[in-house]
């Protein structure tokens, strides 16, 4: 079982103008976790690693590090370092020099008789753990080299070479590869889970980017105007989002307005769709997602839904397939080519379709519950009898 590291209680942040940036934040960080923290501009997340690091106090609420109190703590008397998005290496120094600033400063330490005295490394092993770090992050070799001979990446290496020889517990990453390009970007996600791997010590990441959260975390934290929004697993965070805006937010999503007409059973478009979910209020309004994958094109006689196709881009691996209901639009993610003003039919199975609670959220990502009375004319309500007739039977 997981040990917990860190603890915030109760924790929020109004700044002097009065905007609260986190509202009664609690939340904990285990340790040698990859956690991100994800979620818009604006949201609270860097604000929350600011805290965590001890560049900013919390206006209430508590701060616990091994479940100890740290929030007076100042930043080089914690067990954290932090990599700036912008790396903040020094380009005087070259890439060995940089590594072992950090090292060649004094710090705290106690004599044999137990007395406070400045501690400082002797110079053989500052250059075993400049040469160990190096090697950690894949530049062995590159002692030399000046910093503005390396490429954005290897240059973020450096910078997590440097805040990692000083042995902290835990390393705070501020969007690290938002200055590197697509290719280099993909790369380095798997480059940092290897080092958190390999060094086996604690990881917070803040991003906006969801592909790059979901690809790198154990844990993601999903905010939204200062409070958490949801925490759990990547596949735990996209396949069973807890409301509209993480279901908008991560990923591409279908959502629209549902009434739970019983357990497995919801109704969209006056349709009844046999789905997973179960535990509601028998009528109870809820918001449905689906995912543009989970959607399949059949042909138009077979569709528990028809509509026309408005819409076509080629996305590589997929085509990204535009469908219009007679007033509502679907984004499907297909193999399947269908030109525009092709009337398809699609099918929908039910673990493709997840039930939400009703949120402040709810409604905010487009008017779905608007269709002409034509739709339900050009939708034969008899294609669902079958699977109706199943849809509330007990496993």
């Amino acid at each position: 079982m997981s040990k917990e590291l860190i603890r915030l209680k109760d924790v929020s942040q109004t700044f002097d103008d009065g905007v609260t940036v986190l509202k009664d934040i609690n939340i904990y960080f285990n340790d040698k976790e990859f956690l991100t923290l994800l979620g818009p501009s604006g949201c609270g997340k860097t604000t929350m690693l600011r805290i965590i690091g001890g560049f900013q106090t919390p206006s209430t609420g508590d701060v616990l590090f091994d479940g100890v109190r740290i929030n007076d703590v100042p930043p080089y008397r914690r067990q954290v370092n932090t990599v700036f998005q912008k790396y903040a290496l020094f380009p005087h120094l070259n890439v060995y020099e940089n590594v072992a600033f950090g090292l060649r400063i004094p710090r705290e330490g106690t004599d044999p008789n137990g007395k406070k005295e400045k501690v400082k490394l002797s110079k053989a092993e500052i250059d075993a753990r400049v040469r160990e770090m190096l090697e950690v992050v894949s530049l062995k070799g590159f002692e030399h080299r000046s910093i503005a001979s390396l490429s954005g990446g290897q240059q973020q290496r450096v910078a997590i070479a440097r805040a990692l020889v000083n042995r902290p517990k835990v390393l705070l990453l501020d969007e690290p590869l938002g200055a590197l390009d697509m290719r280099l970007r993909k790369d380095m996600q798997q480059e940092l889970k290897r080092i958190q791997q390999q060094m086996g010590i604690t990881f917070i990441n803040v991003t906006h980017d969801q592909e790059e959260a979901l690809a790198m975390s154990d844990t993601v934290v999903v905010m939204n105007e200062g409070v958490i929004q949801q925490i759990g697993t990547p596949e735990d965070i996209y396949n069973e989002p807890k409301n509209a805006f993480v279901a908008d937010f991560i990923g591409e999503s279908n959502i629209v307005d549902g009434i739970m007409r019983a357990d497995r059973v919801v109704e969209i478009f006056n349709r009844r769709f046999a789905c997973l979910d179960a535990g509601f209020e028998k009528d109870e309004p809820v918001d449905v997602v689906i995912r543009p994958e989970d959607v399949d094109i059949v042909p138009e006689a077979e569709g528990q839904l028809r509509g026309v196709v408005t819409s076509v881009t080629f996305k590589g691996v997929h085509y990204d397939t535009i469908v219009d209901f007679y007033g509502f639009k679907w984004l499907i993610e297909t193999t399947d080519y269908c030109p525009v003003d092709s009337r398809i039919g699609i099918k929908i199975d039910p673990d493709g379709i997840h039930v939400m609670k009703k949120s402040k959220y709810s409604g905010l990502y487009g008017d779905y519950s608007s269709y002409s009375e034509e739709y339900d004319e050009i939708n034969d309500p008899t294609l669902l009898e079958s699977e109706e007739e199943g849809a509330g039977d007990e496993d």
